[in-house]
C-alpha cells in the first residue's frame, strides 16, 4: 500500500467520523460553519489591507515615474536646443522606457482595483449571510469574534473609503491618457 493511498484512506475515515459527529450535534455544525465564515472574512480583510498597501506603493511609484518623465522631457528639449541630437535621441528613448513602466504600473493598479472590488463583493456577501438568520447559540466567544470594536470599524471603513476614492481618482486620471 502506498503512503498516498494510506493517507487518503485515513483522511476519508476522519472525514466520515467528523460528518457523523456533526450530524448528531447540529449545534456544533452551526458553530463550525460560523467559524469558517469568520475565518474567511478575516482572510478577506487581510487581503483588502494588502491590496490597499500595494495600491499605495503603485501610486507612489507612478508619481516618481511621472517626475522622472518630466525631468527627461526637459533634458530632451535641452539637448535638442543645444544641437546634441544623439544625446537627445538617447534621452528620448529612456523617456519612452519610463513611459512604458508607467503604463505597466497603471495596468497593475487597474488589476488591483478589480481584485479590490471582488474582495469587497465577497465581504459584502459574507456580511449579508451572517445578518439574516437569528443566532441560535449564545456562545460568547463566537459573538465576540463576530463583532469587532466600533473604533476598528470606523478606522476600517475610513481606510476603505479612502482607498476607493484613490482608486477611482486614479482610474479617472488614467482614462484620458490611455492609448
Amino acid at each position: 500500500m502506498s503512503s498516498s493511498s494510506w493517507f487518503e484512506q485515513l483522511e476519508a475515515q476522519l472525514e466520515q467520523q467528523l460528518e457523523a459527529f456533526l450530524g448528531s450535534h447540529p449545534d456544533q455544525q452551526e458553530l463550525l460553519e460560523r467559524e469558517e465564515l469568520l475565518e474567511r472574512q478575516r482572510r478577506l480583510h487581510r487581503r483588502r489591507l494588502q491590496i490597499q498597501a500595494q495600491a499605495e506603493q503603485l501610486r507612489q511609484a507612478l508619481l516618481q515615474i511621472a517626475g522622472e518623465i518630466t525631468q527627461w522631457q526637459k533634458r530632451v528639449q535641452r539637448a535638442k536646443a543645444a544641437g546634441a541630437q544623439e544625446l537627445a535621441a538617447r534621452a528620448q528613448a529612456h523617456q519612452g522606457q519610463l513611459m512604458g513602466q508607467g503604463r505597466d504600473r497603471w495596468q497593475q493598479l487597474g488589476e488591483l482595483g478589480k481584485e479590490f472590488a471582488r474582495v469587497e463583493q465577497d465581504l459584502l456577501e459574507l456580511e449579508q449571510r451572517q445578518r439574516p438568520g437569528p443566532r441560535k447559540s449564545s456562545g460568547r466567544s463566537a459573538a465576540a469574534a463576530a463583532e469587532p470594536p466600533v473604533e476598528g470599524d470606523l478606522e476600517g471603513a475610513w481606510a476603505d473609503f479612502e482607498a476607493r476614492q484613490e482608486l477611482e481618482e486614479l482610474r479617472r486620471r488614467s482614462r484620458p491618457a490611455g492609448p
